[in-house]
């Protein structure tokens, strides 16, 4: 009887081993000897059941090594072993029990079957046994120094109480303190029907020591899967980036990496372009290496089926997951704080944008904002001295952003009058002067505008001012002019400029210009 927790058929063979010790001191009744009977056919019938379910456990255990040979093969390899010994040992036994029954009326006439005869013939010859005793005895020792040999190492010594008989000389302790030989102890003198049971019970202990065997050779393995050294660690969240003050959401997990793990064929698309093995990736122990690049800016998705093998199926197991591209900065970006400004009258280029968030879901508005185009706008301010301006959007969770900015409000700056392109002051000859060109120029400005004169007024020492409509002298400024001695300085002041493509903004004053006559 095993060592360990007792099984329910290990349980009810210990039972029966109580009875029949019972019987030495009784003198058996017709009853207890179909007592026996029974339990033997109970036994026998959860013999029949425990061969099915080895044989399966076999063929499942089979199937893992044509899947996995390095891990299963060796396996596989001592079950097989151990399976051929326990049939040839239980055949035989099996082989001793049709004998035993051989020529009786009724195999199943257990009151009737009180006679010793067959086993005292078989196994002894006087005070020695027959050759029947010695196979018996060398087919029992055999079974369990081989079977001991192949079995885990935890599970040698249940083999070895299980098929022992007796102590190291074969002997058994009698109630009289007297020793005797193991098979005579157990075999010699005992009705047929009790015999019959103990066989049918060295039977159960072949099942039992087969069924633990197999199970606990898979279990074995099954621990070395599961094995902290053939797992790694990787992060998984609900998205691939994370903003300032958000909650991150991730969480550690654990993964196969051996060959056990290996798909067996993987069907993935990228942002719904199939993906090849080999080019876009390949399978390798723990899953499949993407071989794919970044791609453009933004989110993408991962997602497809892998394929794993199992019990020779193959069982699908669903992919989706995303991971996000974001551009490579080539520059710094650098902002003046106090700069803030817009300029009235001007279609001032602005860039609005909300990292995270594509062009085309931003929002901006801002009383004469216009947007041009994914990320470009343009602002014409209208009166005030500032405006503010508002952009919103929603990350992929859902979440809304958003944001203002103040811009102050400024007039173009006053414009400077010139005259063949020179401001302030300048020296030409009189004939220079005469054809020359009446202008305003907005000098050190951030916009390059188009500024035209419409008039102005022009003055020569000693002369009556003379007003000018267009940008060139007229001939009354051209016959001042003609008044004009070498070294008089003519003006040129009030002069009248506005913005070609904006004639309703309505400049500051243009500075004037002193034009010295050098000849």
């Amino acid at each position: 009887m095993a060592g360990g927790k007792a099984t329910p058929r290990q349980k009810m063979i210990n039972l029966m081993y109580l009875i029949f010790i019972a019987m030495l001191a009784l003198n058996m009744s017709k009853e207890v000897l179909a007592a026996f009977g029974i339990m033997n056919e109970k036994m026998e019938a959860s013999n029949a059941k425990t061969t099915e379910s080895n044989l399966a456990f076999l063929d499942g255990l089979e199937t893992k090594a044509s899947e996995d040979s390095e891990k299963y093969g060796k396996l596989y390899q001592d079950a097989q072993k151990i399976k051929q010994l326990s049939q040839d040992y239980y055949d035989y036994l099996e082989g001793l029990k049709q004998g035993m029954t051989e020529g009786l009326e009724d195999a199943k006439d257990y009151a009737r079957m009180d006679n010793s005869d067959f086993l005292d013939q078989k196994f002894f010859q006087g005070d020695n046994l027959s050759e029947g005793g010695k196979e018996f005895m060398k087919r029992i020792n055999d079974y369990r120094t081989q079977v001991a040999a192949i079995v885990p190492k935890d599970l040698k010594e249940s083999v070895n109480v299980r098929f022992k008989t007796g102590d190291e000389n074969g002997q058994e302790v009698k109630r009289d303190g007297t020793k005797q030989d193991w098979i005579n102890y157990h075999y010699e003198g005992y009705p047929l029907v009790a015999s019959l049971a103990k066989i049918t019970a060295l039977q159960a202990d072949v099942k039992a020591t087969e069924e633990d065997a197999l199970k606990r050779m898979l279990e074995g393995e099954l621990t070395s899967q599961v094995s902290l050294k053939n797992f790694a660690t990787s992060l998984q969240a609900s998205k691939s980036a994370f903003y300032a003050g958000e909650k991150y959401d991730g969480k550690i997990i654990i993964s196969k990496t051996d060959n056990s793990s290996t798909p067996v064929k993987a069907e993935l698309t990228l942002d719904g372009r199939k993906l090849s093995e080999g080019t876009d990736y390949k399978l390798e122990a723990g899953g499949v290496k993407m071989l794919i690049g970044a791609g453009a800016a933004g989110d993408h998705v991962v997602e497809g089926t892998l394929y794993f093998k199992q019990d020779g199926e193959e069982i699908p197991v669903p992919v989706k997951n995303s991971f996000a591209t974001i551009s490579k900065p080539n520059a710094a970006l650098i902002a003046a704080d106090k700069m803030n400004v817009v300029y009235r009258g001007v279609a001032n280029p602005m860039s609005i944008s909300i990292p995270g968030i594509p062009n085309n879901k931003v929002n901006a508005s801002a009383p004469g904002l216009k947007s041009v185009g994914g990320s470009k706008y343009v602002m014409n301010p209208g009166t005030g001295r500032t405006v503010t301006i508002t952009a919103s959007g929603k990350l992929p969770d859902g979440q809304t952003i958003s944001s203002k900015s103040e811009f102050r409000i400024k007039d173009i700056p006053r414009p400077a009058g010139s005259v063949s392109k020179q401001t302030g002051s300048a020296k030409m000859p009189r004939a220079n002067m005469e054809i020359a060109t009446i202008g305003a120029m907005l000098e050190d400005f951030d916009f390059d505008l188009n500024l035209a004169v419409s008039g102005f007024k022009f003055k020569v020492p000693g002369q009556p001012t003379v007003s000018v409509n267009g940008n060139r002298l007229n001939a009354n400024a051209k016959s001042a002019l003609k008044r004009a001695k070498r070294g008089d300085a003519v003006q040129i002041f009030d002069i009248q400029a506005y913005i070609t493509n904006n004639k309703s903004y309505k400049l500051k004053k243009v500075s004037p210009v002193v034009v010295e006559i050098t000849n």
